[in-house]
């Protein structure tokens, strides 16, 4: 844990020599209309078409926090609620959440909506882990992210408990 406070928050994680990085400075919202090609015949979105947007969204979401190339290292379980079809607008919103010495953990959050009936859905919501990469292609530091010290400690514990279960699970 570090002290460094700058305006009620607290910069968490990361390389403490590198300046931590705001959170909001890296948010990432992509919107695509679903087309043919990425359904099936019956015009239900490909869980893979999704899959691809969200692993997009959260890697330009980890780059912007790194300042560097990064690799999808994990991606935790993604259930889809419900599905997504053809012409609709498919909205995936990508956060960091938690950083470590050299890998980032973004969530990324997928919408749809009947751009007709402006009917908005929640499809997925899913945490990915990337790792910073030098120019060397070698795991590098990462900055700290800059946790609000009252609301965003609750997502950085969260985070804290799905990397634990992640290491457990590995071992």
């Amino acid at each position: 844990m570090r002290d460094g406070k700058d305006e009620g928050r607290v910069a968490r994680g990361g390389d403490p020599s590198l300046p931590p990085r705001d959170p909001a400075a890296t948010e990432v919202l992509l919107a695509q209309v679903m087309l043919p090609s990425d359904a099936n015949p019956s015009g239900n979105v490909h869980g893979g078409s999704l899959m691809k947007l969200a692993d997009t969204a959260g890697g330009v979401a980890a780059i912007r926090h790194a300042g560097t190339r990064v690799v999808t290292v994990v991606m935790d379980s993604m259930t889809f609620e419900q599905p997504a079809y053809v012409g609709n607008l498919v909205t995936v919103h990508a956060r960091v959440t938690w950083v470590g010495r050299t890998s980032i953990e973004t969530e990324v959050r997928i919408d749809a909506e009947d751009v007709v009936s402006g009917e908005r859905r929640h499809l997925s919501t899913a945490y990915f882990v990337y790792v910073a990469l030098g120019p060397d292609g070698r795991p590098c530091p990462v900055p700290p992210l800059l946790v609000d010290a009252r609301e965003g400690l609750g997502a950085w514990e969260q985070a804290e408990r799905r990397r634990a279960y992640r290491l457990a699970r590995h071992r």
